[in-house]
């Protein structure tokens, strides 16, 4: 099938043991922040893409594409109710997921400087130009480990996709660099394979956003590659996390 011969390519040698991790059970971590709510469990390369970002207390914060909602977690909790946060996405049905998530399991005390929005994230640049202080891109992408144990995906999955994918996501990163605060920063990030997705889209927006550069991430996971602009974590070399691509980018001062 198309998928497993573009990947193979890609791959080379490393393939048939990230195809075995690919289809067993990923890694997680439990998000429990008070005995009365409910936990939240989240992929540990995930945990590890929001902290990336390095939101503070008092900081203006955005996750642009929020739902389900478990690095909103994430942030509110480093946020602890000091500054804001916009979790935003433009699906009507994730924001449903989005709403509780962060109803039933963050402590009151941290959700009372959140809101939630439904607008097209290529919009804040325009509308909110040099508003926040950190942003978070999980952008929207091929989500591969999802496709590779949906027989239905699987059938209709094309590099197309990929190509399209690239484009939207190009358009996302730009109007999140234009969003920032000088000095601020954003996490781009992904869960797919493809360095179409990842690399190559912080390649090309960094061409067109100048005032912009990619800031070496520290204390990756172990077993994570290092890739040009920013990291992989791959679950053949992770004991089951991700697949999850994250890079840091500054807003120069």
């Amino acid at each position: 099938m198309e998928f497993f011969d573009y990947y193979e390519k890609l791959f080379g040698e490393r393939w048939p043991a990230l195809l075995e991790s690919l289809k067993g059970e990923s890694s997680f971590e439990t998000l429990h922040f008070e005995q009365s709510l409910e936990p939240y469990y989240l992929d540990r390369a995930s945990v590890f893409a929001a902290k990336v970002l390095g939101a503070e207390p008092g900081m203006d914060v955005l996750d642009m594409c929020a739902a389900p909602g478990g690095k909103s977690l994430i942030i509110a909790s480093m946020l602890q109710g000091e500054g804001s946060l916009q979790c935003n996405d433009r699906s009507p049905e994730r924001r449903v997921r989005l709403e509780h998530v962060l109803e039933n399991s963050l402590p009151k005390k941290w959700r009372e400087n959140i809101k939630i929005t439904g607008y097209d994230g290529v919009k804040f640049g325009l509308h909110k130009k040099e508003s926040f202080d950190r942003i978070l891109l999980d952008a929207p992408c091929s989500s591969d480990r999802h496709v590779l144990n949906s027989p239905a995906h699987l059938e209709v999955w094309s590099a197309k996709r990929i190509k399209r994918l690239a484009v939207e996501q190009g358009s996302l990163l730009a109007s999140a660099i234009d969003a920032l605060r000088p000095g601020g920063i954003v996490v781009y990030g992904t869960c797919a394979l493809s360095p179409l997705e990842n690399d190559g889209v912080v390649s090309r927006i960094l061409k067109k956003r100048p005032e912009a550069h990619a800031v070496e991430i520290s204390d990756i996971p172990q077993g994570a590659d290092r890739t040009e602009f920013g990291v992989h974590v791959l679950p053949d070399r992770t004991q089951g996390s991700g697949p999850i691509y994250c890079a840091k980018i500054q807003k120069k001062l």
